[in-house]
């Protein structure tokens, strides 16, 4: 049994499994928006319709303002739509929806599994910002696309989706499904299958929006290049969530401490159990040591923090 081996046989006997259903389960919100954005925007289409209006009419009065537009003058009247376009998939009905949600849950979960919970919204995140850059910045690269810059625009969760799925292969690329099957299936492959589903979806668009494509893998590179080399992308975007989440929570008072004591040791004349200084010691240790492969991954673990989760999955 290897090392990584004992931690997962170790992690699984100290600590509750992750579903879907736990609270700040970042795949379960990025499903959740992205749902919620598709209704909205299809109820107000069919509304539309129900108007006589055409589809044309919807795009003009609503959609735009959801849409990332390729000149940086409109982007400046919008600025949102760096942020709106990612979770917008409309374009192409449900299909293109059910088909993107499908992928970022099969190379969600794994990135969730692998890094922690806490990586998945910003591998998103950059994804997009670096995929809409790069869609802007190839209109006024390429003279083709330059010239007619005022209708250019870009929809969809592609590009960050893109980026968790090459996040995901480059995090460990020797993971396998289906080991049942032979040695099974490596998650390269995977990657591969959808960028060919991805780009032969797109064959005849701009070459502004493969680039956009290409930018949300790029990113998706880099997030977890920098990650190996001990810098965290996500530590800033977690914490300014955090303090809006609770910008208007008040403050309250740290009690654990009382309340334990209260609950445990104040017993009457019963002396309370007390645990020795090396049990408290080495107990602390290996939960610094989960939380770091919850915040980093196995592999960021030293030798010595190694060893002591082996010792500890012997016993």
């Amino acid at each position: 049994m290897g090392e990584s081996d004992r931690y997962i046989e170790y992690k699984h006997l100290h600590k509750k499994k992750f579903l879907l259903g736990n609270d700040n389960n970042a795949l379960m919100a990025l499903f959740t928006v992205n749902v919620v954005f598709f209704l909205f925007l299809m109820t107000i289409k069919v509304s539309f319709y129900y108007g006589q209006q055409t589809e044309a009419d919807f795009n003009q009065s609503v959609l735009q303002w959801f849409r990332l537009p390729g000149s940086l003058v409109k982007l400046s009247e919008r600025p949102w739509t760096l942020l709106t376009y990612m979770f917008s998939d409309t374009t192409e009905g449900l299909m293109r929806l059910i088909s993107n949600m499908l992928w970022l849950w099969s190379f969600g979960s794994l990135l969730q599994k692998m890094s922690g919970n806490d990586k998945l919204f910003s591998v998103y995140l950059y994804g997009g910002v670096v995929g809409a850059v790069f869609f802007i910045v190839a209109n006024y690269c390429f003279p083709s696309l330059h010239n007619n810059i005022d209708h250019q625009s870009v929809i969809g969760a592609n590009a960050a989706v893109i980026a968790v799925a090459t996040a995901t292969t480059y995090l460990n690329p020797d993971f396998r499904f289906f080991t049942h099957i032979r040695k099974g299936i490596p998650v390269w492959v995977l990657l591969t299958v959808f960028l060919l589903f991805d780009f032969a979806g797109i064959a005849g668009s701009t070459s502004a929006i493969y680039l956009s494509h290409l930018g949300g893998a790029l990113s998706g590179f880099l997030f977890i290049y920098f990650l190996k080399k001990g810098h965290d992308g996500s530590i800033w975007i977690n914490r300014s969530w955090y303090t809006l989440n609770n910008l208007f929570t008040p403050a309250k008072k740290d009690d654990k401490a009382a309340t334990r004591k209260k609950i445990f040791y104040d017993a009457g004349t019963v002396p309370p159990y007390a645990k020795s200084t090396t049990s408290n010691s080495l107990q602390q240790k290996i939960d610094a040591i989960l939380d770091k492969i919850n915040e980093q991954g196995f592999e960021f673990l030293t030798d010595e923090e190694k060893e002591i989760l082996k010792k500890a999955s012997e016993e």
